[in-house]
């Protein structure tokens, strides 16, 4: 086993700011109040950071506040290039940055390698867009007038994280917000807040004036969260978590009208026809399900094969997953790390045993291993029956449920049959079918003949209860401007 990545682990640990950043500056909590971080592997505690109180909150947003008009007039280019050397500076710490993320959330190294080169392109997109911010002119039909309209920043914004993505989606809101001239508190969650903090860390060394991002980590994110969103002077809020707290934040919302971003839970259908590729479809399953050791809100999560090919599919399936290593995320020969925590892999276990209580079967795994960390084998279940729980609730785990389905119009029946639209995964070979099965998806995104979906540079975001708005692409922007109409005479 290689020491490598566990000692740059230790060094990033040790290394990392640990206190609040508000107002450019690093501090202790109000209170002087910590919360411990742990090591999913081994249940450990790694270190401790500041504990934020609702006062830390308000002091943040002030700090957001008060730099929220000079920033506003920063000049377009100026602040793109803050992005741009924020993108190369953590590219350049990619392996420091990787080994901080794999010790506080647990993913494989190699996982966090890419998660930190995705996090950078989130910059890199951002600050191609800050210098594109467009507007329009036009005469009335009526020819008495003329019509400008411009686009504006929202003003301060409430960025919230989850922990799967430590850093992507750190950066994935705030690249938007820094490119349109928004300030921002950011909340991290509170499994994870390490990467945030090193997050900031790294945007200040790129030049981001004072206030612009505050950082606010907590053990307590109910009472720090809602005085901000019922105080008036946050105009955004950008969410990324469960339906049921994005429910009830936006809720909270309502009392000032803010303008909202959220990316909610999934029930993702995979779906494999006959026609398929079985080779390329078994390839993207695995990238679907095990991304993030399931824990992703992309994940596939229900997978529907055709029934000529179920079987064939499920035992190449099951032969694949079965073989993944699984151990700590530092060391490189593993493949599957721990999940976040106890509850997380109680829920899984709890979900499969539902599922073969009421008649599926276990193809591989099944059950959790003895010792220390919160680790769960790659699973695979065939002849999963509709009133599974995991057919219905979204499982966030390294587990796959696979039933047959016998046609076409059953298996979209199936899919669409959820609260949650965020992503569809189709392999086919048959173009209309392709077509026409992507039209009659209920969902936000559809990866058709892929695995992943995810890129910047593409509209994050779901329909139904999987959220509002949409992240990344060219309107992952519009999230963070409104326009103004002015008529001239």
């Amino acid at each position: 086993m290689s020491e490598g990545a566990f000692e740059t682990a230790r060094t990033a640990v040790e290394s990392v700011s640990k206190g609040l950043f508000v107002g450019g500056s690093w501090r202790d909590a109000e209170a002087g109040g910590a919360f411990a971080v742990e090591d999913p592997a081994t249940g450990k505690t790694l270190c401790s950071v500041a504990d934020a109180t609702p006062a830390d909150g308000m002091a943040a947003l002030a700090a957001a506040v008060a730099a929220q008009a000079s920033w506003a007039a920063t000049a377009p280019r100026e602040r793109g290039e803050i992005l741009r050397r924020a993108h190369a500076l953590l590219l350049a710490r990619r392996e420091e940055f990787a080994a901080l993320m794999t010790a506080e959330m647990g993913k494989p190294i190699a996982e966090s390698l890419g998660e930190v080169a995705y996090a950078a392109e989130f910059f890199r997109w951002f600050a191609e867009e800050a210098v594109r911010i467009g507007g329009d002119h036009a005469v009335a039909p009526d020819g008495g007038s003329r019509f400008l309209v411009m686009r504006q920043p929202v003003g301060p914004s409430l960025l919230v994280t989850p922990w799967n993505f430590p850093m992507a989606m750190g950066t994935r809101k705030i690249g938007p917000a820094v490119a349109a001239g928004c300030t921002m508190v950011l909340k991290p969650a509170e499994q994870t807040p390490l990467s945030a903090l090193a997050l900031a860390d790294v945007l200040r060394e790129a030049g981001l004036p004072d206030g612009v991002l505050n950082v606010v980590p907590t053990s307590a994110p109910g009472p720090l969260v809602e005085p901000l969103l019922r105080d008036g002077r946050i105009r955004k809020l950008s969410f990324t978590g469960s339906t049921e707290v994005g429910r009830l934040l936006l809720g909270q919302s309502a009392s000032q009208v803010l303008r909202v971003s959220l990316e909610l839970g999934g029930n993702a259908p995979f779906i494999v026809f006959a026609d398929a590729d079985l080779d390329a479809a078994v390839e993207g399953a695995m990238l679907a399900k095990m991304r993030n050791i399931g824990e992703a809100c992309t994940a596939a999560n229900r997978f529907y094969a055709e029934a000529p090919i179920a079987e064939e599919f499920t035992r190449r399936l099951a032969e694949r997953m079965g073989g993944l290593t699984v151990g700590p995320g530092l060391d490189p020969a593993n493949q599957v790390g721990p999940l976040i925590d106890e509850a997380g892999r109680q829920k899984v276990a709890a979900l499969v045993d539902d599922a073969v209580s009421r008649g599926a079967t276990i193809r591989t795994g099944g059950s959790a291993p003895a010792g220390p960390g919160y680790f769960y084998p790659p699973t695979v279940l065939s002849g999963v029956p509709a009133d599974a729980r995991m057919r219905h609730e979204e499982i966030f785990g390294p587990v796959a449920p696979v039933t047959a389905f016998d046609t076409e119009e059953q298996a979209l029946a199936w899919a669409n049959d959820t609260e949650y639209g965020l992503v569809a995964y189709v392999y086919t070979r048959d173009l209309d079918r392709a077509l026409r099965v992507s039209e009659a998806l209920e969902t936000g995104m559809v990866g058709l003949n892929r695995g992943v979906v995810s890129n910047p540079a593409a509209p994050f975001g779901g329909v139904k209860h999987s959220g509002l708005g949409r992240e990344g692409g060219k309107v992952g922007i519009e999230e963070f401007l409104e326009t103004k109409y002015v008529a001239m005479g």
